[in-house]
This record gives C-alpha cells, sequence and structure tokens, in this order.
C-alpha cells in the first residue's frame, strides 16, 4: 500500500514532469501549425491539456515504475504527428518545429 509520503512525493513531482511533457508536445504541434501544417491542430494536439498528448505506457506506467525501482526518470508522450509536404521550405520548417520542443522545455526553465 501506498504511504502518505510516497503519495505527496508523486503528486509534487507530477505536476513538473506533466507539463514538461506537455508543453514540449505542444511546442512541437504549435511550431508545425504556424508554418503551415494542420495535421496536429485537426488532431487536437495544439493545446496545453495533457490529456492529448499522454501516451499510457510512456507517460504513465513506466515513470511510474522507474520511480519505484530505479534513481533514474524516463517517459515520453505521443508524438506530434507532422506532414512536412504542407510547409514552404520543408527541411527549414522541420528543423525548427524538431527544436520547438526542448525550446519550450528551456523556456519553461527560466
Amino acid at each position: 500500500m501506498l504511504d502518505a509520503a510516497l503519495i505527496y512525493k508523486l503528486a509534487i513531482w507530477s505536476v513538473p514532469i506533466v507539463l514538461a511533457i506537455t508543453l514540449h508536445e505542444a511546442g512541437h504541434a504549435w511550431a508545425a501549425y504556424k508554418l503551415g501544417d494542420n495535421t496536429s491542430k485537426e488532431l487536437g494536439r495544439v493545446t496545453l491539456n495533457p490529456i492529448p498528448h499522454i501516451d499510457i505506457i510512456g507517460t504513465i506506467v513506466l515513470p511510474l515504475v522507474m520511480y519505484l525501482t530505479s534513481p533514474i526518470l524516463f517517459g515520453w508522450a505521443k508524438p506530434v504527428p507532422v506532414n512536412a509536404r504542407n510547409f514552404k521550405q520543408p527541411r527549414k520548417d522541420m528543423a525548427i518545429v524538431a527544436l520547438a520542443g526542448p525550446f519550450a522545455n528551456f523556456a519553461m526553465v527560466l
């Protein structure tokens, strides 16, 4: 059974982790949308709502198991779908979309 300290830790740590994952994926989706690709917008992924970004295994199960069994914590979210054919400059625009996720994480740190 979970004790109060573990529940407290999970509650405190889950907020920044969910924010990091959500902002990262929303950053990719927003950049793609602004550069002309509506794919992520049509699938409801240009949002700060964490629900559309959650991957059951990568966002919930694996991080929980790793938290309970390892000093390392790792996870992921659903990848944002991007269709590079919708971009005016596909190579440049894909690079911008790829950098948008990590940029969102760095912005959150600040």
